[in-house]
């Protein structure tokens, strides 16, 4: 269903109201745990936060901001600090399984009865639900997307963005080779879970699998078609050889510097690369879907998204949700899509949410509905560990894309 056919008549304050009562609460403090890097930046959550202690005295929000790949083990940790933990935390859409079978998060399905689930992105749903249960709420909905200069493009006499990735890597060698900038393409190929987000990207365009009848598949077929394109880029010098130590923040400065005509990066950079105090850039931004395979896909994407759940050694379980409810509502996430679109459907024909990044919300309206999982698997973080070590041994050179794959399917195997 496209994002312009749902009903835009829900409520201002349908979040609210639709999950449950709760309970006010004075002289409180919440401890809450979020990440520094994509998505809403710092200041946006310090604000919806401080708007929250303001609807609520009393109550204070203690605030801690560390790198996407501190989380887990912030999450984790947590747990076994009990009432001395977080009470609050942002978590990603790899985690639930495991988060589930450790006993981290609460099941919070019963405070979700009065919810009417449609009125949210299924794409969004996938980040807090595990084997018939809710785990919290869902509140960054995020793809990548394909970002680019359209300057570049245009000096370069390129009509139109790409639309596969054939195409992407024959206009990024035209660039390159007219010197309008050295390296075409940037990514965020650190060993990171950033890596991975790429690769399921393209593996998705090629129709790749991750395990087929329980058995590791992505040494074949498309999973293995899309390592060796990225491998390729390299080799052909229109990607940055920095790419292998760059995360999504470093592709953003590279692209908002000018220094590159095509980025693959997540919602977030669309607003920071249209911002002058950000960006070099501002007006010459286009955004596309990530790109397909002829014959095969139109367009790709990855599931990105993340929740706000409540860690099972909260003492303050009601506080915890009516804070998370406060900001996963409508009107709040409206307030503050410039950096994150909603998990609202009806927030997407909405002028006040759409107004000055229609593009944007254009290729939202494909991309969300082609969102690609990562496996949804309790050993998910030895499983990317092995990816993320294998493509990087691919992308250096170590190994070819079939040894390497090869090579991270023998170690899967193991796990599972």
């Amino acid at each position: 269903m496209g994002l312009r056919s749902v009903c835009t008549g829900a409520a201002a304050g349908l979040a609210m109201a639709a999950l449950g009562a709760m309970s006010s609460a004075s002289a409180e403090t919440l401890n809450a745990l979020f990440m520094a890097q994509a998505a809403y930046s710092d200041s946006d959550v310090k604000a919806m936060t401080a708007a929250f202690e303001k609807d609520n005295p009393g109550v204070t929000v203690n605030l801690e901001f560390v790198p996407y790949e501190a989380l887990y083990d912030k999450i984790v940790a947590s747990k076994a600090a009990g009432g001395a933990g977080y009470d609050v935390v942002l978590y990603d859409v790899i985690w639930p399984a495991a988060f589930a079978q450790n006993n981290v998060l609460v099941d919070v399905t019963d405070r979700l009865k009065g919810l009417d689930r449609s009125q949210i992105f299924d794409g969004a749903w996938a980040t807090v639900d595990y084997d018939g249960k809710t785990y919290g709420m869902p509140w960054i909905l995020d793809t990548k997307y394909l970002f680019y200069n359209t300057e570049m493009l245009k000096k370069a006499g390129i009509a139109a963005p790409p639309k596969t990735w054939e195409e992407l890597a024959k206009d990024a060698k035209i660039i390159k080779d007219k010197g309008i900038v050295q390296y075409p393409i940037v990514w965020s190929w650190s060993q990171a879970e950033a890596v991975i987000c790429d690769y399921v990207t393209i593996a998705a365009a090629y129709g790749g699998k991750f395990f087929d009848d329980g058995k590791p598949a992505f040494d074949k077929g498309g999973s293995l078609d899309a390592l060796k394109y990225m491998v390729q880029t390299l080799k052909d010098g229109v990607s940055n050889p920095n790419s292998k130590e760059y995360l999504e923040e470093d592709v953003r400065k590279v692209f908002s510097a000018g220094d590159a005509a095509f980025a693959l990066n997540w919602t977030y950079m669309y607003g920071k690369a249209n911002d002058p105090a950000e960006s070099k850039v501002v007006g010459k931004v286009g955004v596309e879907p990530a790109p397909g395979v002829e014959g095969k896909t139109a367009a790709s994407a990855v599931n990105g998204s993340m929740a706000l759940g409540i860690t099972a050694g909260s003492s303050k379980v009601d506080l915890a949700w009516k804070y998370i409810a406060y900001l996963t509502s409508k009107p709040v996430q409206d307030k503050y899509a410039q950096l994150s679109l909603p998990i609202w459907k009806a927030s997407y024909t909405d002028p006040a949410v759409t107004k000055g990044q229609e593009p944007l919300v254009q290729s939202a309206d494909v991309a969300i509905g082609l969102m690609t999982p990562r496996p949804m698997v309790a050993s998910y973080q030895e499983l990317s560990t092995i990816l993320q070590t294998q493509i990087q041994n691919a992308l250096a050179g170590k190994a070819t894309p079939e040894d390497a794959l090869a090579a991270a399917a023998k170690d899967a195997a193991r796990i599972r």
